[in-house]
């Protein structure tokens, strides 16, 4: 996963506003297999990936959880921190070991609150990753649902 992804910290923040984020920001690891957040949960917590990779993925009553996307270096993992009321709308899990940096979503708002070109350029960011996982999440619902041999509606 490249730092062009749209979900790229390095590509969709001035170095100043990374440079802030980063002072609340702590390394964290997760074995492969952790849980990072459940669908429903609450979303107190934002993580920009350093090494390993995080599979997004969404409770399908009666079937295995779908995986909707796999991130990787550099790339945001959640955005329902953001957005009232901060419930996770997917599941995340390691699908390798993972190194991180975690953010407390409490403190990015508050900073994001006190300095509005900060707020602009993090809300600018969030709502990119949001488009390109709605995205990636209606692609995959309709590989995995649509009836065999149908054309798809989104290519």
């Amino acid at each position: 996963m490249s730092t062009s992804s749209p979900s790229s910290m390095l590509r969709a923040l001035p170095t100043q506003y990374q440079e802030r984020l980063m002072r609340v920001a702590r390394e964290v690891a997760f074995p492969q297999g952790a849980r990072l957040f459940e669908e429903g949960g609450c979303a107190d917590r934002l993580w920009v990936i350093r090494t390993g990779t995080v599979a997004l993925d969404m409770h399908v009553p009666g079937r295995r959880a779908a995986v909707i996307e796999a991130l990787g270096h550099n790339e945001l993992v959640g955005w329902s921190w953001l957005f009232a009321p901060h419930t996770w709308h997917l599941g995340a899990e390691a699908m390798s070991p993972v190194r991180a940096y975690e953010f407390p979503a409490p403190e990015v708002r508050a900073l994001c609150q006190d300095d509005p070109a900060l707020g602009v350029a993090v809300t600018q960011w969030v709502g990119d990753v949001l488009a390109h996982r709605l995205r990636a999440s209606r692609t995959r619902l309709l590989d995995l649902y649509a009836p065999s041999g149908s054309p798809s509606v989104l290519r």
